[in-house]
């Protein structure tokens, strides 16, 4: 007797069992998928709301290699704080322009380190309304001491003139703003040039100069001179007449009395630490905007009456920059052609007395103004002069 098996049925099974297991996979790996692209969108979310923003450095833009070029590269240490770390066979970065806000260059400014790094050099920060007229004489200057120094230029924001590739000054405009005599945009261009130059680790002096300033030293002298300062050089007095007191407003008590009132040079030098206390700086920037009205001036009164107000102790209340102010009035003096000799190059040089760590000295001033363009064929005779 033989029995009949019909197997129809159970194929019909098998297929029905192999089209729910791929299901099954397919539904697994969508599934997988799904999980991948969600996590990394969650650890997205969590670097931009968990982690603070201000911990991010943006990348600098260096768009031309030279012999003054470096690249500007960012890495993290276990303290999760982040450092910029620069190579550069130079005096720094090539191009330091930036998409940063005023407010957000501050912030990154006020993190970074205190103490500046080896290599240290002195950032000169020009605050110019376009082109350096004695640009050929500071190349001189900076002329064999690649590595030791920094170049930050506020400009006018329309002018976008570079120099040759081999200058020093080559792509070393800062993100600029319009600026206007005798007003806070002064002020704002002055705290810009601090922040941008205190991204670099290594700057340890940081220097004003305008463009009609010149060095009256070598290289070496001026920055042997500040490196070993105990103090920076920030002019800061208590002036009693109309243009020193009479300036006070007395809105601006009890943040500001006048008892703290201070009147000063514009031009300034300072060590990385009142670097930082400026750039800090609100409740006393903020009650200067709102209160110093012509004929107050924040450029002649606000650094002076901060550093009063915060660390009198860090700074000599006198300028490295000689100024000829004999002639009245609200501008100094301004030398053309004719002016230059080397009688007067060392009366500016040698013709003060003043404190120097303690210490009596010749050596008052390290850079003069004002400086005509005319000024700079004769100069430049007298470079292997002066810089000898």
């Amino acid at each position: 007797m033989s029995v009949k098996i019909n197997r129809k049925p159970l194929k019909r099974e098998i297929s029905k069992c192999d089209i729910h297991v791929a299901s099954t996979i397919t539904i697994f790996v969508i599934m997988a998928l799904v999980l991948f692209i969600l996590s990394t969108f969650i650890i997205d979310r969590y670097k931009t709301i968990v982690i603070p923003k201000d911990l991010y450095f943006p990348r600098f833009t260096v768009v031309t290699k030279t012999r003054h070029s470096s690249i500007y590269v960012f890495h993290r240490y276990p303290s999760s704080l982040t450092r910029g770390v620069e190579f550069s066979d130079s005096n720094g970065l090539v191009d330091i322009w930036h998409s940063m806000s005023d407010d957000e260059i501050i912030e990154k400014a006020k993190r970074v380190p205190h103490v500046a790094e080896d290599p240290r050099k002195i950032a000169f920060m020009f605050l110019t309304r376009r082109s350096l007229p004695l640009r050929s004489f500071w190349e001189k200057f900076f002329e064999g001491h690649d590595g030791l120094f920094s170049i930050y230029l506020h400009t006018s924001p329309d002018f976008n003139y570079e120099p040759p590739n081999s200058s020093v000054f080559y792509k070393r405009r800062i993100p600029s703003k319009i600026v206007q005599w005798g007003k806070p945009s002064m002020i704002d261009a002055e705290r810009r040039l601090i922040a941008n130059a205190l991204l670099d680790f290594t700057n340890q002096r940081f220097i004003l100069l305008s463009e009609s300033c010149i060095p009256i030293f070598n290289f070496t002298t001026i920055y042997n001179f500040l490196m070993n300062a105990n103090e920076s050089f920030l002019s800061s007095f208590d002036d009693p007449r109309k243009i020193g007191r009479g300036r006070y407003n007395k809105q601006m008590s009890p943040t500001i009395t006048l008892k703290d009132w201070r009147k000063g040079s514009q031009w300034f030098e300072v060590n990385r630490e009142l670097a930082h206390e400026i750039v800090f700086d609100k409740t006393y920037y903020n009650v200067f905007h709102s209160h110093c009205l012509p004929p107050c001036y924040m450029d002649e009164h606000y650094l002076p009456t901060l550093v009063n107000k915060i660390r009198p102790d860090l700074t000599t209340n006198a300028t490295v920059t000689w100024t000829d102010w004999s002639g009245g009035g609200s501008h100094p003096t301004t030398f053309t052609k004719k002016d230059i000799t080397k009688t007067f190059i060392n009366k500016i040089k040698y013709g003060s007395n003043c404190s120097y760590n303690g210490v009596n000295s010749k050596i008052c001033f390290l850079f003069a103004r004002k400086f005509h363009p005319s000024t700079l064929e004769p100069l430049l005779k007298m470079a292997p002069t002066v810089f000898g």
